[in-house]
């Protein structure tokens, strides 16, 4: 008897985002790169953005503790669901990070269950239990 393999889920390590500079400000970044003080524009950004959180830290970490938001990965099982389900409860998830849903969520068993998704970062779910949760994400 052949075993079913399982692909362990891996997160994306970067999100594309587009941003528009201006022209001067593209040059200057441009001179930057040139003279070897970054090796590419992209590396200058991640680089400004990651000082920018840096500095920011602690108004980051207080406000995750105030609204009691999850930081990092949330997976959230069709056994999670059918859990709280059974025990009469709605969901409130909050994440700075990752949600993931599984590919076996029904779009009737996440509106059944979820009651409000807020992401800070990126959300991977199937498109009907996306669009089932519409109204909900914020």
């Amino acid at each position: 008897m052949a075993k079913a393999s399982v692909t362990p889920f891996r997160a994306p390590d970067t999100e594309k985002i587009t941003i528009n500079l201006g022209c001067v400000d593209l040059g200057q970044i441009e001179l930057l790169v040139r003279e070897g003080f970054y090796s590419n524009r992209s590396d200058f950004i991640r680089t400004a953005i990651r000082n920018q959180i840096d500095r920011h830290a602690d108004t980051v970490r207080q406000i995750i503790v105030r609204q009691s938001v999850d930081l990092g990965i949330r997976r959230i099982t069709r056994d999670d669901l059918i859990t709280a389900q059974a025990a009469g409860e709605m969901l409130e998830i909050r994440v700075l990070g990752l949600v993931v849903i599984a590919a076996d969520v029904t779009p009737d068993l996440a509106r059944d269950t979820i009651s409000g998704l807020s992401v800070l970062g990126t959300l991977q779910a199937p498109d009907p239990v996306r669009a089932a949760l519409a109204d909900r994400i914020t």
